[in-house]
């Protein structure tokens, strides 16, 4: 197994714990929360996919992902409530894991395509962001993306590094844990874009 099937597998799961646990916030029924959850997980890729020009029918042949996110959102059913209370507070890591993996798994998947640099950026920003504004919308929240808060910046910068050369699967996860550091701590000490207030 390569750094990229392993990274696809991160970031499905992480986005699909991601997704499900807004829906349980949203007091989503059980079509709902599978239907978000599913949607967090697979999005970015579909509209990764969609911008590169793969065709749609290369979804479907994710069989396993689909049966592993599925038991993944099924277990949280069986989980005792009181669990919740805590697990709700790691939303954030999750979605965090998520961004991080995915945004090195568009980004190897650019590269393998033999993309340029800036195919790689744009790959991972589209497959780090796109499952988390997909689930934010239909949440009704406003996408992170959007915020000031530095969100997409972070894939970008995966995006770039790998882009830059750094090829060897230890740098890969290296990339991995240093995105996930850097979205935490962008959450932990708010750290924002420069925003333009405008009168209109």
């Amino acid at each position: 197994m390569d750094s990229w099937e392993i990274f696809t597998i991160i970031g499905t799961l992480a986005f699909a714990l991601s997704g499900a646990l807004v829906a349980f916030e949203e007091k989503y029924d059980l079509f709902g929360v599978y239907t978000l959850g599913f949607i967090t997980a697979f999005g970015g890729g579909m509209i990764r996919n969609l911008v590169v020009g793969i065709p749609v029918a290369a979804f479907w042949t994710q069989t396993s992902l689909f049966l592993l996110t599925f038991a993944l959102i099924t277990l949280l059913f069986i989980l005792p409530p009181a669990l919740f209370k805590v697990w709700n507070r790691w939303g954030i890591f999750f979605d965090a894991v998520g961004l991080s993996a995915f945004a090195i798994q568009g980004a190897l998947f650019a590269k393998t395509a033999n993309e340029s640099i800036f195919a790689m950026m744009i790959a991972a920003v589209l497959t780090g962001v796109g499952g988390g504004v997909l689930r934010d919308v239909l949440a009704g929240r406003k996408p992170l993306v959007l915020h000031t808060d530095i969100y997409a910046g972070w894939a970008l910068l995966g995006g770039l590094l790998i882009g830059l050369g750094l090829s060897h699967p230890v740098s890969h996860y290296v990339i991995f844990v240093l995105i996930i550091v850097l979205r935490m701590l962008t959450v932990r000490y708010g750290w924002r874009l420069p925003r333009i207030e405008k009168v209109v």
